[in-house]
């Protein structure tokens, strides 16, 4: 062992070793016998450093308080449940506690569950939700003052202060205070210490802190060399420190300077990092990853910042490999991979699939066979495996360390007790440590196994522990689908206040406001003692987001629905979470529908305690009877382009591409459903292979069809059907270079056309004329999807160069406005919603995720207002909007489900509703005109699903008691979109119309709203079934029951009745 002459206090300590017993046992006595032989053999050899590092050398060898600390896990019935916890990809702990409430990440971007820290007698916690913000959160903080001030962090570049009501109250509508936006996400946020009204952000390589009251920063600290991954205040507020990608640990004075007053290397690896203050100012702990990219912990002195006064290496998780999946359909052989980027395919075609992952331990590589879900398994299994042909496919393997942020540390610490907790993100066990600046070392304390994985951390405040049990930390674990208090309790005997354990801690009262601060006030936090019988602390509520009155609506006990309401309308639950932990964007603000009958007070207090929900959520979609389905369908082309719908309906007839030469379409008549004939089709021969095709919505025979020869074919299908093969069109029109993507018809004027092209250019074509009017450009890559604004005025497009733009066509050929897209390169829709007023774009995230985005129209620039995330699968969603309900359809080719949603123009943007879900794939799914829809028995959508041989209408219902009246709420005035509100010239000479508008109400139907309230049916009396009896009228009453039962006893009996035989018979 190394004994150091000039500091003999850092002789090598066994840091890490874990004793064998709770008390330590003979392997720490004779771990702490040879300490003191080195020693004293150091201060022998250098006798004039001997007196002064005999006091620190001895300190080291001071028995614990907490050397039998134990963690206890409570039983279930204590868990907190029934929650669905997200975590994003963030540097933040996913949960924070106040002495009140508990905030945590939900699995829905930008909502929080809100729960009271501890439960109000025998009643189950309720979980709340509140929808903060329309992107993810990235961090959270609880005011140090105040138990129900929140600040919450965003993806979407804020910083939002809420005021969380009292337990039964609604959740407030918006923030009491907005800060910023700033210039990328924000990663790390916290309240001062010490100052009320300031606060820290992080976003990017920029760190501000905030004077709230004023809604300004005081300072913004000089620029760091990359991404700031972590940063928090000293104990007395003084300084500020940070962690940085650039592997830098810096200190800041703000009220100094703004540049770093300290700075020294970390930690190796520029990994997740984090740091945590101790209770003396002049000490902090760091967490990160060393060059190994293994976990490790540093004790740090600011006052020696050169390098780490004490270090321990924590790597207990094994080792994992990511394997990536590459398949691709590939005539040809294939190549040699010339890339490890996992969004490059190995084979000829460069057209990839599917891409699969997973995770296995080190050197346990021929298990994953047995982990990846594609079939079959390669033989080799080297980190980059040869292509292997399996049928038409190729497939190809490699396999690389796993990204190890996924086992980061929390690092979280007591700094009136010195323990410090570590916690790993994606594990299922928690460190306990207790650091001692003045030895220096962190010494073990206990472990802890939990029983399910780990998705963040936190601490609860000092003065909610329960002292007289001798709770000295609780530790709060985020899971799936809990939260679990994990208490750490020191053993004594003797059931009172310990003051060695509970010194007093900091109160709840503020020492300064943000000006006092600035100005250079030191002032310091009162302390508080923790004993039962001096707990009378005085309350704060701070002034940066005030209290609101309570309203009668709140207040109000839950009652019965109005009108024909749904039986379950206004007693909402927590959306589902879907097959990513991305959901919808929050679930806040907004407490009913976007259309329909207004909820009653008592409704509204419901739902902001449960959280929002569409009236939709308990649609049912179902396949109508096999008497309405088209079936024996043969030969479909199930390769159109991913631009295209795959095939096209009105409220007449149905045109499906062929897969024969020429570019056949077939088409059928939904008014004659049943089993197609054997024989050929009659069909239309478009010459060259079909890639998009739409049906006039003002000329119900009319049909458009776009080719790879990049000419537009109008065909003209006689009335009473296609009897006959059609070799000629109508009009052709021509003007594009390249293959045309899509066709869309004009919402409004009658024969106008837009088209986009491989040249990248938009077209708008005047049928009548048949030629060319106007031609937008702009455009830098393949457009995904086009659509017009419901007014026909604008027409946006969503384009492979990431960007989405909105043009005015008859303004000018340049986008009038342009925004960030999605980010994924493999496709793309886009469909405007809520009255034209949004813009909702279907398409991929950088991991292959599918998501939703939802852009203001009028604000592009900004970016989403709103990001959906719902699953990984290879097909781009086809969204299908339904302007009367707000409601989207969205589903893919291949797909078996079918997702449903209630779109806002508010927050929580997207309310889920029940899904469709088949048995086997869809090859196109498209949604009727509303027409079709059977207003009787609550029908507020028909859609057709194709299949591989038939084509089956899908109707989607809302269950209600009283289908005898007009559900109107259901039902508003539909668009007459089968009449034009104006011609084709008059819209490109600038005029504007707007739709007529029809009744769906059916004859001789009363709206439910008119109907008559019905009387609740009244129950007797409890007493009537509860009157007491005595002993002779309960032997009566079953006398007489058993008499009724066996009959009078003097009729006679049956046999009685019978005829006798004479005695001479017998013989």
């Amino acid at each position: 062992m190394r004994v150091w002459p000039d500091r003999p206090e850092r002789a090598a300590i066994g840091l890490g070793e874990w004793p064998r017993a709770a008390g330590g046992g003979w392997g720490r006595r004779r771990r702490e016998s040879r300490l003191r032989a080195v020693h004293l053999r150091a201060d022998a050899r250098v006798p004039e450093a001997a007196p002064a590092a005999v006091p620190a050398a001895m300190n080291r060898f001071k028995v614990s308080k907490f050397r039998h600390t134990e963690a206890r896990q409570p039983r279930r019935e204590a868990w907190i449940g029934d929650i669905r916890a997200g975590t994003a990809p963030s540097c933040g702990n996913h949960i924070k506690a106040s002495c009140s409430l508990i905030a945590f990440n939900s699995d829905h971007p930008g909502v929080l569950g809100i729960v009271p820290l501890e439960s109000q007698g025998e009643d189950k916690r309720q979980v709340t939700h509140l929808g903060c913000h329309s992107d993810l959160v990235t961090d959270l903080d609880f005011s140090p003052f105040d138990d129900f001030l929140l600040a919450t962090a965003s993806a979407d570049r804020t910083v939002k202060l809420w005021r969380l009501p009292l337990s039964g109250q609604a959740l407030p509508s918006g923030p009491g205070l907005l800060l910023g936006p700033e210039d990328a996400q924000v990663e790390v946020l916290q309240f001062h210490p010490t100052a009320d009204g300031v606060l820290l952000s992080a976003a990017g390589r920029a760190v501000k802190v905030w004077d709230a009251t004023k809604q300004q920063p005081l300072t913004e600290l000089a620029t760091h060399g990359d991404l700031v991954q972590g940063a928090a205040w000293s104990r007395d507020g003084a300084l500020l420190g940070t962690t940085c990608k650039d592997k830098q640990l810096r200190i800041f004075d703000p009220r100094a300077k703004p540049e770093a007053a300290q700075s020294t290397p970390a930690h190796e690896n520029s990994r997740d990092g984090r740091l945590v203050w101790t209770g003396t100012q002049e000490y902090l702990v760091s967490t990160g990853f060393n060059q190994m990219r293994e976990r490790e912990v540093k004790l740090w002195d600011t006052r020696l910042f050169s390098a780490a006064l004490t270090s321990l290496t924590l790597d207990t998780s094994p080792r994992v490999w990511r394997t990536w999946c590459h398949t691709s359909y590939c005539p040809g052989p294939p190549t040699q991979a010339d890339s490890l980027d996992p969004q490059v395919p190995v084979c000829s075609c460069r057209r990839p699939e599917e891409k699969l992952w997973g995770l296995i331990p080190l050197g346990e590589d021929r298990k994953l066979r047995r982990l990846l879900s594609h079939p079959p398994a390669p033989a080799c299994l080297s980190p980059l495996g040869p292509c292997q042909q399996l049928g038409p496919y190729w497939t190809s393997w490699r396999a690389e360390p796993a990204d190890p942020t996924r086992r980061s540390l929390v690092p979280l610490l007591d700094p009136d007790s010195g323990l410090l907790v570590l916690a790993g993100k994606g594990e299922n066990q928690l460190y306990c440590y207790e650091a001692a600046p003045q030895q220096p070392a962190l010494s073990p304390v206990t472990q802890c196994l939990l029983e399910s994985v780990l998705r963040g951390a936190a601490l609860v405040p000092r003065r909610a522990l329960a002292v007289m049990g001798c709770e000295v930390l609780r530790v709060l674990q985020l899971s799936d689908t809990a939260i679990v208090p994990i208490s750490y309790h020191v053993p004594r005997k003797t059931v009172e206040f310990h003051e060695d354990l509970f010194p007093d801690t900091a109160g709840c009262v503020p020492a300064s406001d943000p000006h006092a601060w600035w100005a250079g006030s030191d002032q310091q936090v009162q302390r508080v003692s923790l004993h039962p019988a001096r707990r009378a602390h005085p309350s704060f509520t701070s002034c940066l987001a005030p209290p609101a009155e309570l309203t009668p609506a709140t207040a109000q006990p839950a009652g019965t629905p109005v009108g024909d309401a749904d039986p379950s309308e206004g007693f909402s639950s927590t959306p589902s979470s879907l097959t990513s932990p991305s959901t919808p964007s929050s679930l806040g603000p907004s407490l009913t529908s976007t259309s329909g009958i207004g909820t009653s007070p008592s409704q509204r207090s419901l739902q902001s305690l449960l959280g929002p929900s569409s009236k939709f959520r308990h649609a049912q979609g179902s396949v109508l009877h096999r008497d309405s389905h088209i079936t024996n369908l043969k030969g479909l082309n199930l390769t159109t382009p991913g631009e295209s719908d795959g095939f096209c309906a009105n409220q007449l007839r149905v045109a499906v591409p062929l897969l024969s030469s020429g570019g056949q379409v077939a088409v059928l008549e939904l008014r004659k459903p049943g089993r197609l004939p054997d024989t050929a089709l009659p069909t239309l021969q478009n010459g060259v292979a079909v890639t998009d095709l739409a049906w006039d919505p003002f000329d119900p025979h009319r049909l458009a069809v776009a080719g790879e020869d990049a000419r537009i074919r109008l065909w003209r299908v006689p009335p009473d059907g296609l009897q006959e093969v059609l070799t000629m069109p109508e009009a052709v029109l021509t003007g594009h270079t390249e293959k045309i993507y899509s066709l869309r018809f004009h919402p409004l004027a009658a024969d106008v056309l837009a088209s986009s092209s491989y040249d990248l250019t938009v077209r708008i074509w005047d049928l009548k004329v048949g030629a060319e009017q106007l031609r937008l450009q702009g455009h830098r890559d393949q457009i995904f999807g086009l659509a017009w604004s419901p007014d026909g005025q604008q027409l946006a497009t969503v384009c492979k160069d990431g960007r989405l733009r909105i043009y005015e066509p008859r303004g000018s050929p340049e986008p009038l406005q342009e925004g960030p897209g999605p980010e994924g390169a493999r496709g793309a829709r886009v469909v405007w919603v809520c009255d034209g007023h949004y813009l909702l774009v279907s398409g991929f995230d950088s991991r292959s995720e599918r998501q939703l985005l939802l852009y203001s129209a009028k604000a592009l620039a900004g970016g989403p207002s709103a990001v959906l995330g719902l699953d990984v699968a290879p097909s781009t969603l086809l969204p299908s909007y339904d302007p009367d309900t707000g409601l989207v359809l969205l589903t893919g080719k291949g797909d078996t489900r079918v997702f449903l949603y209630e779109l806002l123009p508010e927050a929580p943007f997207f309310l889920e509703c029940n899904s469709f879900t088949s048995p086997d794939p869809h090859k196109g799914f498209i949604l009727l005109p509303k027409t079709e829809c059977d207003v009787r028995e609550v029908e507020f959508a028909r859609c057709l699903r194709l299949r591989q041989t038939s084509l089956e209408p899908v109707a989607f219902r809302l269950p209600r008691v009283r289908k005898e009246f007009f559900q109107d709420d259901v039902f508003p005035d539909t668009t007459v979109s089968w009449e034009p509100a104006l011609s084709a010239e008059a819209w490109l000479g600038g005029a504007n119309g707007t739709p007529r508008l029809l009744s769906l109400q059916p004859p001789g139907m009363t709206p439910v709203s008119q109907a008559p309230r019905e009387a609740p049916a009244r129950r007797a009396p409890s007493s009537v079934y509860l009157e007491e009896k005595s002993d002779q009228q309960k032997k009566e009453e079953l006398l007489s029951a058993m008499v009724a039962k066996l009959g009078n006893r003097e009729d006679p009996l049956p046999q009685d009745s019978f005829e006798g035989v004479d005695e001479d018979e017998w013989d």
